[in-house]
């Protein structure tokens, strides 16, 4: 039963002897098995597109290792490619996107109902993996938060400031509001249908939350996904939901509350003794080991994993990164994080 899987426990809300353990990014290019299933593939997005291989890579980890839960095996970027966006991914360097700086490039797009079949095999991966899974395996969506989609949409690539976004949400409101208006209700739809095809749990990433302070962090970081949470509870009031403002700062304080999310993720840029007193009062936290860790290993790693179990062993807690694993991580640090965790829980 779903109730019974350890992940779906400490959403409710129960305080664990031992916390569930996932890892963002797990499936992926740190595991020499990926990297053979995306040769296969051809390229990214094909791995993307394609059900059966993306259902392998997202299984790829769960033979390795004992983890709680399986996150579908997709990318935030999916989403405006189905709402019209051209994109490509440049080898080294990552995405690259067509651009949305005007009105006249915004009415270019499609209206947020229109993305379900260009997204139909990410439903269909969805569905392969929900009877694959093991009975213990909680199956995680996902999709990117609208202020951290929109950044890549308007500058056509990741940046380091989100300058582009930020100039435009300034100096053309009424386009910038536009786009995350359709993004907002686009990512109701998307995630609407990965529950309808079988996740069990979603997530929504704003990996570039912590560029918005301020009244423009309420509005485009908490509104946006206090929106998207209110819609999906009213389809869906069973399927929790994690929410990740990274870098976030103090504006983690109160988010769970003010959004409705099940589950506040926590990046490694706040302690988790502050995160425990501040955030972990409202309910269920994730995270927070650095995920350098996963490359350096040795005792850092033990220390630092023993410290967060700790912090955060008075209330609902799901252990996990600050940020996602990188390519150059030792699938053998991964075993001595999972190692660690539950041998300092069990102690």
């Amino acid at each position: 039963m779903a109730e019974q899987k350890k992940i779906m426990r400490a959403l409710a809300g129960e305080t664990l002897d031992t916390p569930p353990i996932w890892m963002m990014r797990q499936a992926g290019r740190y595991l020499p098995e990926y990297k053979a299933t995306r040769a296969q593939a051809g390229d990214f997005l094909s791995l993307c597109y394609n059900p059966d291989l993306a259902t392998e890579v997202t299984l790829q980890p769960l033979r390795r290792f004992d983890f709680d839960a399986a996150i579908l095996f997709a990318d935030i970027l999916l989403l405006p490619q189905a709402l019209g966006a051209d994109l490509w991914f440049v080898t080294g360097e990552g995405p690259r996107l067509s651009t949305v700086t005007s009105a006249a490039d915004f009415a270019k797009l499609k209206g947020p109902s229109d993305v379900h079949e260009h997204l139909a095999p990410i439903y269909q991966t969805v569905r392969n993996l929900a009877g694959e899974l093991p009975k213990t395996t909680t199956l995680i969506g996902f999709a990117g938060a609208p202020w951290t989609v929109a950044t890549y949409m308007i500058a056509g690539q990741g940046t380091p400031d989100q300058g582009p976004a930020h100039k435009l949400r300034v100096e053309q409101p009424e386009v910038f509001d536009a786009l995350i208006d359709l993004l907002t209700n686009a990512t109701i739809e998307y995630l609407s249908a990965q529950i309808d095809a079988g996740a069990e749990v979603v997530k929504l990433f704003d990996s570039w939350a912590g560029s918005l302070s301020g009244d423009a962090f309420q509005k485009f970081a908490l509104a946006p996904t206090t929106k998207i949470i209110r819609a999906l509870k009213a389809r869906h009031p069973n399927t929790p939901i994690i929410a990740f403002p990274r870098e976030a700062g103090d504006n983690y304080i109160g988010f769970a509350k003010a959004t409705g999310a099940d589950c506040v993720a926590l990046d490694n840029s706040v302690s988790a003794d502050w995160a425990a007193a501040n955030v972990q009062v409202d309910g269920c936290v994730q995270g927070n080991l650095a995920s350098r860790h996963m490359v350096t290993g040795g005792q850092d790693l033990v220390d630092e994993t023993r410290a967060i179990v700790k912090a955060f062993s008075k209330g609902p807690h799901i252990f996990n990164l600050g940020h996602g694993i990188t390519p150059d991580a030792d699938p053998d640090n991964v075993q001595l994080m999972i190692d660690t965790v539950r041998e300092t829980a069990s102690a």
